[in-house]
């Protein structure tokens, strides 16, 4: 077997930037690990909830990753009109994030019916721009709902858009389960699919009392992560990767009630790489980092941006933490990225 790889750097369709100093920390990451474009994600607080908000962010994030194409997301809310979708789609905003009330970080803003949104869903499938979708119920004890369960339940959800928006473009973002998957197999081709790299590695035995672990949605049995290595194994084109890399300082994840965020930007490509290999689907990286996002999506890098990176089969540690802030006391200053000092097989080299 060769012992390096040259592919185009991988796109990275579900990440968090951030804001502040912690934005400065994760954003020059993103090259660093291997990605030349990224679909960003808008639960900042506030949100991003308008054209003009999104334009702003996006030359935050260029002024730090000068080489990275950023394609840039609205926040459902009541706010949102047809006419702002209109004018976001002028503008070269690319989809609307859906996120269900309360079920993930800075979802407090989050939709409880999809109904009053119809007329946004149709603006959107009239201009061409995608919707996505964080594809969990909220928690409701009375309907039997949980962490555990969530994602299945929400799947009737995602059939019935589909059936009444049949050429509007749907994500159905970071998959956790067989039943997620084989729904999506099950739909049309305007039916995408993200999965993140720690969802390949983690089943739920690995978050259940280890925080740096926790995220939404959960990973859940052994069964529902094969089913994630077997679609990539496969080689459908509707499947890609959504890191949904999500930074949280140390103290925030170590603490009574954890947040909710798994962080592998800075080395996204050698995860994939090393946990790809464990499976034996090493063979099937480029087409699932480097080739169905964009093609789903329909775009490429800017003028200039597109690379090529190199990978060598050689083990390196992955560091215990990343400084984002060294005028703060440690774990207040610093995240813990995901499997902190442990070893991966691959590292890339240019």
């Amino acid at each position: 077997m060769s012992t390096t790889i040259t592919l185009p750097s991988a796109c990275d369709f579900h990440i968090h930037a951030r804001q502040g100093v912690l934005m400065e920390m994760v954003v020059p990451q993103i090259a660093e690990g291997g990605v030349s474009l990224c679909y960003v994600m808008p639960n900042l607080k506030p949100p991003i909830t308008s054209t003009e908000q999104a334009l702003a962010y996006k030359a935050q994030l260029q002024k730090l990753a000068p080489n990275v194409t950023f394609l840039m997301s609205l926040y459902l809310c009541q706010e949102l009109t047809p006419e702002e979708i209109r004018n976001a789609k002028k503008h070269g905003i690319v989809g609307v994030k859906s996120y269900p009330r309360g079920v993930t970080t800075n979802s407090e803003s989050g939709i409880e019916s999809y109904s009053i949104y119809y007329p946004v869903f149709k603006a959107m499938e009239e201009v061409g721009m995608i919707l996505n979708l964080h594809g969990e119920l909220p928690s409701d004890v009375d309907q039997d709902t949980c962490v555990m369960n969530a994602e299945e339940k929400f799947l009737v959800h995602l059939k019935q858009l589909h059936n009444d928006f049949p050429k509007l473009k749907i994500v159905l973002e970071h998959a956790t389960t067989k039943a997620a998957v084989d729904m999506v197999k099950s739909l049309g081709d305007t039916i995408g699919c993200t999965i993140t790299i720690h969802h390949l590695q983690l089943i739920v035995d690995d978050w259940a009392g280890q925080c740096h672990n926790f995220c939404k949605p959960v990973a859940k049995f052994p069964h529902d992560r094969q089913a994630l290595r077997d679609i990539i194994l496969e080689g459908h084109p509707r499947f890609f990767l959504g890191t949904d890399s999500a930074p949280h300082p140390a103290y925030l994840k170590e603490c009574s009630h954890s947040s909710a965020g798994v962080f592998t930007t800075p080395l996204a490509i050698p995860y994939l790489a090393t946990i790809l290999d464990s499976f034996g689907a090493l063979d099937c990286l480029r087409k699932f980092a480097c080739e169905n996002g964009k093609k789903f999506y329909g775009v490429s890098e800017e003028e200039g941006k597109y690379r090529e990176i190199t990978l060598i089969k050689e083990t390196s540690l992955v560091p215990h933490l990343y400084s984002f802030d060294k005028s703060l006391e440690e774990r207040e200053g610093s995240v813990v990225p995901f499997l902190a000092g442990k070893n991966l097989t691959w590292r890339i080299i240019n």
